[in-house]
């Protein structure tokens, strides 16, 4: 049977105000998928302008943060200050989402070679096993290019922080699901003055986070939600043509 958590969305009705959220948004807990309403098939996502994320009626930025990159390097916001980015929490040993989520980053990239300004930031989840070293072995496997994709690692309860109370994507440690770890499977989109950035839907609310488990090939997963890959693509290229 499912198991079913609702944490993750007392963190985005929290720090986000946001009260039109319907159910939680996607969250794997093992290899099981909750869906919402929110982000479905059925809630087409509409092309228009991107919105700003808001607290308390004020655009989010992304919180300040510090942590060694997979050369040992001290990779902070502020190195992605003019850049359009996009932020994941994942772990290196993942045997479920992790992959494919990356896989999909490696997509972006390759189809983002020619935009200097854009970059990506991972956060591990797992940093007493995914040191710099490890970080650096599992960027070369998937074939990382982009000098501006950091795999970030550093002080757990930092990390932790910034996932839940930083970004509200959900990542905590359960020693149930398989890999011992359990988060959200989404992509932060974040623009060049450090803004969280997203798409609205037909209701005219923003959708947050982008979807980040689904491949363009794939089109609709086994639970009928639809890749949000090429949305984001789309997006990245809007943010990133303006003021080029």
């Amino acid at each position: 049977m499912k198991k079913y958590s609702y944490v993750g969305i007392s963190f985005i009705i929290l720090i986000f105000g946001i009260i039109f959220i319907p159910k939680i948004v996607n969250r794997v807990k093992g290899t099981s998928i909750v869906k919402n309403d929110r982000m479905s098939a059925s809630n087409p996502i509409t092309n228009e302008k991107l919105a700003f994320i808001k607290l308390n009626g004020e655009p989010k930025k992304v919180p300040d943060f510090a942590f060694l990159n997979q050369d040992s390097i001290l990779i902070t916001n502020h190195d992605y200050k003019g850049k359009v980015y996009l932020v994941e929490f994942f772990f290196t040993s993942c045997p479920t989402i992790c992959p494919k989520m990356n896989r999909n980053l490696v997509y972006l990239q390759n189809e983002l070679k020619d935009h200097e300004n854009f970059g990506i930031a991972s956060f591990t989840i797992n940093p007493k096993f995914d040191t710099p070293g490890r970080l650096k072995k599992y960027a070369e496997n998937y074939k990382v290019t982009d000098p501006e994709w950091h795999f970030l690692t550093g002080d757990r309860e930092d990390i932790y922080e910034l996932a839940n109370a930083g970004f509200n994507i959900y990542a905590a440690e359960n020693p149930e699901v398989p890999g011992g770890f359990e988060h959200n499977g989404y992509f932060a989109l974040i623009d060049k003055e450090g803004y969280v950035r997203s798409r609205y839907d037909s209701s005219g609310n923003p959708i947050i986070y982008y979807r980040g488990t689904i491949g363009v090939e794939e089109k609709v997963d086994e639970n009928g939600e639809e890749e949000q890959i090429t949305i984001l693509l789309q997006d990245i290229k809007k943010l990133l043509e303006k003021d080029e």
